[in-house]
């Protein structure tokens, strides 16, 4: 594996200068040195995380709402650990217990949890567009955690800093997304941020798992993994999202795994030095081999730490210094 980069810059949460984005619902919003002033805060928060002290009072009086109709101890798990190592009260919203479940509509909790003046709301949700449609109803900042099949950016911002931190750059690089494309949030967001930063992108998939107008997002498209792999940086995975196929999936696990899971034979396409990535969760033996996964050339674990980098950035970003305590 290539030598880690030395990225980090030096500074404090709070020490940035403004951000002008309200809210973080796409990549697609985003212009190229936006993306570059978050991974660059991102990289600055790296160290704030590994030191013993880990809090900083930069969000200090600040109400961090994650409010989550899907699941995903992760992601949930990731923006909760930011928003109170940056100092934030942080509420977690369960939906099944909530009047969501009981049949309020998008617009009425939007409504009542404006009325509790949070400021930051952290949303995901089945639906695409429905994180959007939350933050025309409120007067805080929102952050889309995954909505429906649409977008993921911060997923997409980690899975950005880890590469950078483990090539030591981005732009020229080539990165395979392997997988589930047609179901996949983190495909959408990823293809964006790496078009912008000028990578060549592939994905490869079966041809019931490419969605229509995929070649006008990608550089390449592949059906043949080792084609696809061939000379790669970076090979990024992803999981059968079966909740999401309606139907359109594979004719069995163990055919999927033969043509398009990860072992060393296919991996040994892509460049020596190349690093495996997974958003997870993984499924060990159907999109991965065991062995790669844990192997010397996976960054998945460095993917987890740097989830939490990016969303205390993203975080810190969004309240405007002058409206800090």
């Amino acid at each position: 594996m290539a030598q880690k980069a030395s990225n980090t810059a030096t500074g404090t949460p709070g020490d940035f200068p403004p951000f002008n984005q309200r809210h973080l619902l796409s990549i697609a919003d985003l212009q190229q040195h936006e993306i570059i002033d978050l991974l660059d805060r991102a990289e600055r928060m790296v160290p704030v995380s590994r030191q013993e002290r880990k809090i900083h009072a930069t969000l200090t009086g600040k109400t961090q709402i994650n409010l989550f109709f899907e699941p995903s101890t992760r992601t949930q798990g990731s923006f909760e650990i930011a928003g109170k190592r940056l100092g934030a009260l942080v509420m977690n919203m369960s939906v099944k217990s909530s009047s969501v479940s009981k049949g309020e509509t998008l617009v009425d909790t939007a409504t009542t949890l404006n009325a509790m003046r949070p400021d930051v709301i952290v949303v995901r949700h089945a639906a695409a567009g429905a994180v959007e449609l939350l933050s025309q109803k409120v007067g805080c900042a929102v952050i889309n955690a995954g909505d429906g099949a649409h977008e993921h950016p911060t997923q997409a911002l980690l899975d950005a800093l880890t590469i950078r931190r483990n090539k030591g750059r981005i732009s020229g690089l080539t990165v395979a997304i392997c997988g589930d494309i047609g179901n996949s949030r983190v495909v959408r967001s990823n293809l964006l941020l790496l078009g912008a930063l000028n990578v060549r992108t592939r994905v490869i998939a079966p041809r019931n798992l490419l969605p229509a107008g995929i070649e006008h997002l990608a550089t390449e498209v592949f059906t043949d993994m080792r084609e696809g792999l061939k000379d790669v940086d970076v090979v990024m995975m992803l999981r059968l999202q079966h909740e999401r196929a309606n139907g359109r999936m594979i004719p069995s696990v163990r055919e999927y795994y033969h043509f398009y899971g990860l072992d060393a034979e296919k991996l040994a396409f892509a460049r020596p030095n190349a690093i495996v990535m997974h958003p997870g969760p993984m499924n060990r033996g159907v999109e991965i081999d065991p062995a790669i996964a844990d192997g010397n050339r996976s960054v998945i674990t460095e993917q987890v730490e740097m989830g939490v980098a990016v969303r205390m950035a993203v975080l810190d970003a969004l309240l405007p210094a002058g409206d800090k305590a």
